[in-house]
């Protein structure tokens, strides 16, 4: 049984596209069997490097990811990219433009390209980002690019999940300096302003080159830098890249590369705790339990306080099985067993 329900992993780890794809669709859909697969993908991760890109839309980060695709695969590096879009708010699934941006790639084996939908989330990150990125990490992909969705604010979010994190911005967006939110500059290690050839780069470099001045900068901090690109005429691509590599030899002298990985898995840690818990307060007594407590709540019973003290009691008691049922985002061995379809 064991065998079987690794035999997608398998797959993944020879480089399937397919079967990459199918354990993608299953984290995203929370199949059980998806997360049986993970646990032997994960071994075999912790490899590649990973690219946040970020900005607001109409930036032009899809035809920038798209330049940085090619820029990597002529160095002869395999690529990833989670393009991460709105949700369809009719299926649910996500959009496809960041794939027709890219689909110049889509004949090279090397290159592997995934879309997720964010279904809703804030800051706009999909719920299986992290999964996708152990995926192609273990199918190994040495530079993983991961686009989030724009949302008409900054989102910092990506930092979580990159080791170097990139904000794209253009021309004549407005106030684009003074609405970024607090802990941007911080949050970001290179300024990319695209769309250079139109009026106003200069002023949005000099801005920012101001605001980071302003900053107070600790001995061998990293200050993030600034660069200039066209991405429709693949201008300032190499550049980039240059700066991109710059940033990871940083990261790898001061050891803050360790330290972010370090951050991500305490993040993928306590995110899956979280799912944990929750699948397993909704399952007590097939919800009754949950729904009697918040009854007692209207009614004015009892007090958030105590019923939570009550929910972490009887959890402690529920949560004894989970070891012996080796259960998966709440669900038991042999509804785990059931579903393993869903995902081979």
């Amino acid at each position: 049984m064991l065998l079987m329900k690794a035999k997608l992993a398998s797959k993944v780890l020879s480089g399937d596209t397919i079967a990459a794809a199918k354990l993608i669709s299953g984290i995203a859909d929370e199949v059980p069997g998806a997360f049986e697969e993970m646990s032997h993908i994960y071994p075999h991760t912790g490899k590649a490097y990973i690219v946040g890109i970020t900005g607001a839309p109409g930036a032009g980060k899809s035809t920038l990811t798209s330049n940085l695709i090619s820029h990597f695969r002529k160095e002869n590096r395999t690529v990833g990219v989670i393009a991460i879009d709105p949700t369809s708010a009719f299926t649910g699934g996500a959009l496809l433009g960041d794939r027709v941006r890219m689909q110049q790639h889509g004949e090279d084996k090397d290159v592997f390209i995934r879309s997720l939908a964010t279904r809703g989330l804030q800051g706009g990150l999909a719920k299986a980002t992290i999964g996708t990125i152990h995926i192609m990490d273990a199918m190994g992909k040495d530079i993983i690019l991961v686009e989030t969705v724009g949302s008409g604010q900054i989102e910092i979010d990506i930092t979580r999940v990159a080791d170097t994190t990139l904000f794209v911005m253009t021309p004549g967006a407005g106030d684009a300096i003074q609405m970024m939110k607090a802990g941007i500059l911080e949050a970001t290690d290179i300024f990319v302003i695209n769309k250079a050839d139109k009026g106003g780069a200069d002023v949005i470099k000099a801005d920012l080159q101001s605001m980071l001045s302003m900053k107070s900068w600790l001995p061998g901090e990293w200050q993030p830098s600034i660069t200039l690109t066209e991405a429709l005429y693949n201008k300032g691509t190499a550049e980039l890249a240059a700066e991109i590599a710059k940033h990871r030899q940083y990261l790898r002298s001061t050891g803050e590369l360790e330290k972010r990985k370090k951050q991500r898995l305490k993040l993928e840690l306590m995110e899956s705790v979280e799912r944990l818990v929750k699948d397993r307060v909704s399952s007590i007594d097939r919800g009754e339990y949950l729904d009697t407590l918040i009854d007692d709540l209207l009614k004015g019973k009892t007090d958030p306080q105590t019923a939570s003290l009550h929910l972490v009691s009887r959890l402690v008691t529920e949560l004894g099985p989970v070891r012996k049922q080796r259960q998966y985002g709440g669900r038991s061995r042999n509804q785990d067993k059931h579903n393993q379809s869903a995902v081979t």
